[in-house]
């Protein structure tokens, strides 16, 4: 009788430890699931800041260029540019 008890607590040990053995792999599982979308989205989003990234490049480049052409012919500049005339009064 000894035997068989021993037996059935054996049988269930295992099946309790085969159990647990599958929840632990599926948390597993999950955990790496979880860990891959997250990563996936931060994939996208580095996508998408450097897409930003080269979009204000761009643009600061046009806008550089821009205040380059515009320079020589701006009369703002011209007279911020020009020293003040001597004083008269001497």
């Amino acid at each position: 009788i000894q035997g068989s008890d021993d037996k059935g607590r054996r049988m269930k040990r295992k099946e309790k430890n085969r159990v647990a053995a599958q929840k632990s792999r599926k948390r597993q599982t999950e955990k790496a699931d979880l860990l891959h979308q997250a990563c996936e989205l931060l994939e996208q989003r580095n996508r998408k800041l450097r897409r930003e990234v080269d979009f204000l490049f761009e643009e600061q480049r046009l806008l550089t260029e821009a205040l380059r052409a515009h320079e020589p012919l701006c009369p703002i500049m011209h007279f911020l540019l020009t020293p003040p005339p001597s004083d008269l009064k001497r």
